[in-house]
């Protein structure tokens, strides 16, 4: 068993030392046929969010989402499955700086405060 082992190791140490015959991943792919389908330019990877994680990044109501999407002010969902909707996180956050700058700018407009005299019930003192 000890031969083995050093003859192992002998081969090991030999096979680091001597130069590779094995073309690089770069050769293969220039030699290897492509199907059409993967011809097309590769995109950046995009990562997508679910609607539990939306929640979390958006605090809005789903219906409100839904509205929005509706009109053209939200990032549009797309289907994964046809039971998995997602969103693409990039949009989302592109959305999200887009709704802070037109909020410091005044764009959006604001709820009305509401007239507190006007009350039924808890009447303000005068």
């Amino acid at each position: 068993m000890a031969p083995r082992l050093s003859r192992g190791i002998e081969n090991f140490s030999s096979k680091a030392d001597k130069p590779s015959t094995m073309p690089t991943i770069p050769e293969r792919e220039n030699t290897r046929m492509l199907h059409p389908m993967m011809t097309r330019v590769a995109l950046p990877f995009r990562q997508t969010i679910r609607r539990s994680q939306l929640r979390q990044i958006v605090p809005v109501a789903d219906t409100t989402i839904y509205e929005m999407e509706q009109r053209g002010e939200f990032p549009r969902r797309f289907y994964l499955t046809p039971r998995c909707v997602v969103w693409d996180l990039a949009e989302v956050e592109a959305w999200i700086e887009e709704r802070r700058i037109a909020s410091d700018a005044a764009v959006i407009k604001r709820a009305p405060a509401p007239d507190v005299r006007q009350r039924k019930t808890r009447p303000v003192r005068q």
